[in-house]
Formats: structure tokens, C-alpha cells, sequence
């Protein structure tokens, strides 16, 4: 897609106003859960409990722990890689190598932390830096974005994302002007896409569990099932990192604001919030731990224009995203844990639903363009998109 081309497609999000609305909202979206988990009240709707100063946000200290961390990640994606994989063909024929060792900086990030904690490192402290640290880690998704989209206006056309083109600044300062800014080797999209965030994300469960071994004398076993798992479901992502390279934030979006700001500050800050609750708001666990293994085998298939072939049985027969409904069950059995008593854990939940519904969308237009016919047939043959007989 030229950009000439790209600057004529239709804008999503609501175009500039849309996204100017979204870089407002966002933010504040993740403050307000931020405050709400530590309420009395824990209120999903309604305002806050209060409104926390510029002296309570803002910390020096917390902005050198972000950059420490931040840091520490680019040190283990720089190490050696058990594997280094080719990504799709771009516009102009080439291939980018990517190193596979997430699960590895995942592995080598928890033995650090495993030998600092015998050593003094106050773990248990963290909880009380979330807001400072969340408040650092916006200000550098900003300042970051900026410069992300200050280096794609040197970028060539064939360089640049289909969709953050289009020649409204504001606009493509949140989709991404460039779709893989890098500097060198380094690749700031794949990096950030299951290294800091993610991983900050299962750093900062276990501080709020340690954190209520101090309080308690022991994690509750609401507080151990949550961690384990969104371990399970962090660790399962790194183990298979190569496949983040299919997904559409890799082949399609450009790095901008909606990105940055959604891998460093939104999945850390947000998705702890089942284990932020359980700090502040114990839960007698009422619901037995249930596991589910489902196994795929005799798969059908359509073959399509593109060479590649289209999953028509198993459970690609019964809906056309089941990795989606995989995460929508996933979200609501670590949320089940924190009891019915509160609608405010379960905000992944209702707003993974909406997310998916909206990524569904986008990829149905992808595929369609990509496939085709063998798209359209496929659809007769699995009506459902999600969740069977319902959508």
C-alpha cells in the first residue's frame, strides 16, 4: 500500500478526534482502576475514592526503577538467542530476524530476583510504588512516541505501517507511522511486545502476593491461583514467542502511542489488577480449581490463493478466532478467584470481550483481502465467529 493509498483509507478508532479521545481516556482508565483497587468501596463505575496529588505521582525514584528495568530487559534480548527466526516478507522482499528468548530473559529475570530477595530486595514494597511507577511509565510511552514518530518521517514509503500513514499527525502519532522501527538489530516493537511489560506483569503479581505474606502471614489461596495463572498464561506466550510474528501488531500496526503505551503501562498496570484487588480485599476461595485440555487432531482444511490452507475441523470447525475464546475463558477463571462480591476484577474480562470483538473485525477484513474466496466459503462453512451458537 502506497502512501498515497494509505492516506485514503478509512480511519479507525473515530480517526484524529477518535484516537485524541483514546490517548485521554486510556491513561485515566488505568489511574482510576489503580485507585479503585485500593479503595474501600473498590467501585469500577462511579468516581474514585480520591484524587491522588502530583507529589503522590510523581517519583524520581520510581522513573530510575523504570529505567533499571527497562534496562535490565534490553540486556537479556541482547544475550544469545536459543533461536533467530525470519518474520514475513515486507514490501520490499526482505525478511527480518528476530531472537527468539523471551521465555529465556522470563527465566534468567526470576533467578535475579530469586538471589536478590535473600539479599534484601524490598519486593513487598513495590505495591506502594504502583502509582508513581505507572505515572513514569506514561510520561515515557509519551516521550517515547514522540520520538518513535519523529524517525518515521525520515522513513521510506516502503518502511512505514498501512494504517498509520495517513497524514494526520495525531493520528499517526497513536497507530505508528514506521511498522519496525528499529536501531540496528534492536527491534523496539518486538521488544516491547512480551518482554517489559509482560514480564513486569508477573513481577508485579508476585510483589503484591509477597506483599500479603507480610501483611498475613501467608497468600491466600485466591492470591496463588491468580498468580499461577497468569503465569502460566505469561510464561506460555514467551515459551512460544515466534508466533507473535503472524499476529497483526507485528505485520500490520505501525509503533505509536496505541502500542508503546499499551505494552509498557496498560498490560502491567491493568492485568495485575485481579492480585492488586486480592491485596486490599481478601476473598474466601468458594470455587474449585478446574483444568480443561483440549486436543485437535483430523483437521480439514480449504486450500486458499496464497498457497497456505484454512482450518475447517476441530475447533477451527466450531468458530473462526478460538485462540480468542481461549483467552475469554482464561480471563474469567483468574477472575473467578476474587469472589462475585465486586464487578472491579472482572474489568479484563468485560474489557478483553470488547478488545477481541474489535481485533476479530480487523482480522476479518485481513483475511478476506488475503484469501479471498477461500475466506468467504470458509465463513459459510463456520458461521460463528467466537463463541459457538452465540457469536
Amino acid at each position: 500500500m502506497t502512501s498515497r493509498e494509505a492516506s485514503q483509507a478509512p480511519l479507525e478508532f473515530g480517526g484524529p478526534l477518535g484516537v485524541t479521545a483514546m490517548m485521554v481516556l486510556l491513561p485515566a482508565t488505568m489511574f482510576h482502576l489503580l485507585l479503585a483497587a485500593r479503595s474501600g468501596p473498590a467501585r469500577l463505575l462511579g468516581p474514585p475514592a480520591y484524587l491522588p496529588g502530583l507529589e503522590e505521582l510523581w517519583s524520581p525514584w520510581a522513573l530510575s526503577l523504570l529505567f533499571m528495568w527497562l534496562g535490565l530487559q534490553v540486556a537479556l534480548y541482547l544475550l544469545p538467542a536459543r533461536k533467530v527466526a525470519e518474520g514475513l516478507e515486507l514490501k520490499d522482499k526482505s525478511r527480518l530476524r528476530y531472537p527468539i528468548n523471551g521465555f529465556q530473559a522470563l527465566v534468567l529475570t526470576a533467578l535475579l530476583v530469586g538471589l536478590g530477595l535473600p539479599a534484601g530486595l524490598p519486593l513487598g514494597a513495590l505495591p506502594e510504588m504502583l502509582l508513581p511507577l505507572a505515572f513514569a511509565t506514561t510520561l515515557t510511552s509519551f516521550i517515547s512516541s514522540l520520538l518513535l514518530y519523529a524517525k518515521a518521517l525520515a522513513a521510506p514509503d516502503s518502511a512505514l505501517a498501512p494504517g498509520g500513514n495517513s497524514g494526520n499527525s495525531v493520528y499517526d502519532f497513536f497507530l505508528g507511522r514506521e511498522l519496525n522501527p528499529r536501531l540496528g538489530s534492536f527491534d523496539f516493537k518486538y521488544f516491547c511486545e512480551l518482554r517489559p511489560g509482560l514480564i513486569g506483569w508477573v513481577f508485579i503479581n508476585l510483589a503484591l502476593l509477597v506483599r500479603e505474606a507480610e501483611l498475613r502471614g501467608s497468600p491466600s489461596l485466591a492470591m496463588w491461583l491468580v498468580n499461577g495463572f497468569q503465569l502460566l498464561y505469561v510464561g506460555d506466550a514467551l515459551w512460544y514467542e515466534e508466533s507473535v510474528l503472524t499476529t497483526m501488531d507485528i505485520i500490520h500496526d505501525g509503533f505509536g502511542f496505541m502500542l508503546v503505551f499499551g505494552d509498557l503501562a496498560w498490560v502491567p498496570f491493568t492485568y495485575s489488577l485481579q492480585t492488586q484487588f486480592l491485596l486490599h480485599h481478601p476473598q474466601p476461595l468458594g470455587l474449585p480449581m478446574a483444568s480443561l485440555i483440549c486436543l485437535i487432531k483430523g483437521l480439514e482444511t480449504i486450500p486458499t490463493a496464497t498457497g497456505r490452507h484454512l482450518l475447517v475441523s476441530g475447533w477451527w470447525g466450531m468458530v473462526r478466532h478460538p485462540n480468542y475464546l481461549g483467552d475469554l475463558i482464561m480471563a474469567l477463571a483468574w477472575s473467578l478467584p476474587c469472589g462475585v462480591s465486586h464487578l472491579l476484577p472482572y474489568f479484563y474480562l468485560l474489557y478483553f470481550t470488547a478488545l477481541l470483538v474489535h481485533r476479530e473485525a480487523r482480522d476479518e477484513q485481513q483475511c478476506l483481502r488475503k484469501y479471498g474466496r477461500a475466506w468467504q466459503e470458509y465463513c459459510k462453512r463456520v458461521p460463528y465467529r467466537i463463541i459457538p451458537y452465540i457469536y
